[in-house]
């Protein structure tokens, strides 16, 4: 069991580029709400910037295609669970490589934040980077 993947983060990476992340962003932004944005954008910019092993690489890429892509597990248009499947999936990579995040990539994810959101009360994004995370080694 321990070896067992929660998701098969390998099947997705292929689907992503920057340009549509970009875009996927842009539209569903507020329908897919603040935390699973700022959770696309930390690992986007943890992936580009960060100092990362290329296992939590291919990782972020994995969760970031499946957030791109139009057809997954729980269709995007339903209301309330839409975006579930997308936010597990940007979750555990988070969750997975979050010991590599600096403050200047949560910097970053806040300031595209506010471009997009405006002000926000901080507590909504509280507690999805873990303080002590497991070694995914």
């Amino acid at each position: 069991m321990a070896n067992q993947k929660i998701i098969d983060f390998d099947a997705y990476r292929a689907y992503f580029n920057d340009s549509d992340l970009w875009n996927k962003i842009k539209n569903v932004a507020k329908k897919a709400g603040i935390k699973v944005v700022y959770a696309a954008l930390v690992l986007y910019y943890l992936a580009r910037e960060g100092d990362i092993p290329l296992k939590e690489k291919v990782m972020i890429y994995g969760a970031l295609g499946y957030f791109i892509l139009p057809i997954d597990m729980i269709p995007d248009s339903l209301l309330v669970l839409g975006f579930t499947d997308d936010f597990a999936a940007l979750g555990y990579a988070l969750y997975m490589a979050s010991k590599y995040v600096t403050p200047d990539i949560e910097a970053k994810a806040e300031a595209k934040l506010r471009e997009w959101f405006g002000d926000f009360d901080r507590t909504e994004i509280a507690g999805l980077l873990p303080a002590a995370c497991p070694s995914s080694e």
